[in-house]
């Protein structure tokens, strides 16, 4: 994807009153059914929070799978698109440069608390254009501070800048089941094993199996957190077991599958 090309005419697109107005923080609500939107970019910061369903979120250098109980923070002027991996109740925050100073300046995922998402709902029932100094100024206000008690999780998928090797990566994205091993890879760019091997760890910071282990990850929390089966999750990332699957999955993150959705989920 020409990420530059597309980036300025959407960003026009959404230069709405949730980005001009004099707020420190703008809230904003929109149902998806499947789709994704078009590269773009805001001149504010944003949370980008599901309310429910699943999404994708990809830049230029990463992307990361976002459930229920995890947002993902982009700066301003940061160009992404937001695949919907099925119905979503997407829930924004557009946050003035000035009004979070602190916050990172990369894109991340965080750990939506509670808290936050009571706050994000309570200030989408206020007018947009809501009294600073009233009731909707606190809960903004409250929002901005409890943005920097959020926890970063450490799952995501670093992209390649370099061009042969991002493409080679979207195509590894793509195809999760694929068996390629670094050799064959190696070939078909006409490079060694140990050039690729080298190239993998310089521009991702990974090696090529961490590399692959957390694309099936990321795809696979997209699944999971869909209810896909685990066997059928195993068997799209090309595991030939729910257990293999299970293992790799509970080395990874800790725990298994059910178990992990179970805990983020608020489940006893």
């Amino acid at each position: 994807m020409n990420w530059t090309s597309s980036s300025h005419a959407a960003n026009c697109a959404h230069d709405d009153e949730h980005q001009t107005l004099p707020h420190p923080v703008t809230a904003k609500a929109r149902n998806y059914r499947g789709g994704e939107t078009p590269a773009h970019s805001h001149p504010r910061a944003q949370l980008i929070y599901a309310g429910s369903g699943v999404m994708r979120v990809e830049t230029e250098v990463g992307c990361w799978v976002v459930p229920p109980v995890r947002g993902v923070w982009i700066p301003a002027n940061t160009t992404h698109r937001v695949i919907m991996l099925g119905s979503v109740e997407m829930r924004t925050l557009y946050i003035r440069h000035d009004a979070a100073p602190n916050l990172p300046d990369t894109c991340c995922l965080l750990e939506v608390s509670p808290l936050l998402r009571a706050l994000i709902l309570a200030l989408l029932d206020e007018p947009l254009a809501y009294d600073q100094s009233g009731r909707a100024g606190r809960i903004a206000e409250l929002a901005l501070l409890e943005l920097h008690f959020l926890k970063i999780p450490a799952l995501y998928l670093p992209m390649p800048g370099e061009a042969r090797m991002h493409s080679l990566c979207q195509e590894l994205v793509a195809n999760p089941d694929s068996r390629e091993t670094l050799e064959t890879l190696a070939a078909q760019q006409a490079v060694s094993s140990r050039t690729l091997a080298r190239q993998f760890q310089s521009e991702t910071g990974m090696s090529f199996r961490q590399w692959r282990q957390q694309a099936r990850l990321v795809e696979a929390l997209g699944h999971l957190a869909n209810g896909v089966p685990i066997a059928r999750v195993a068997e799209k990332l090309g595991y030939h077991s729910a257990s293999a699957f299970t293992a790799m999955f509970k080395r990874a993150l800790g725990m298994e599958p059910r178990r992990y959705f179970a805990v983020e989920g608020g489940e006893n």
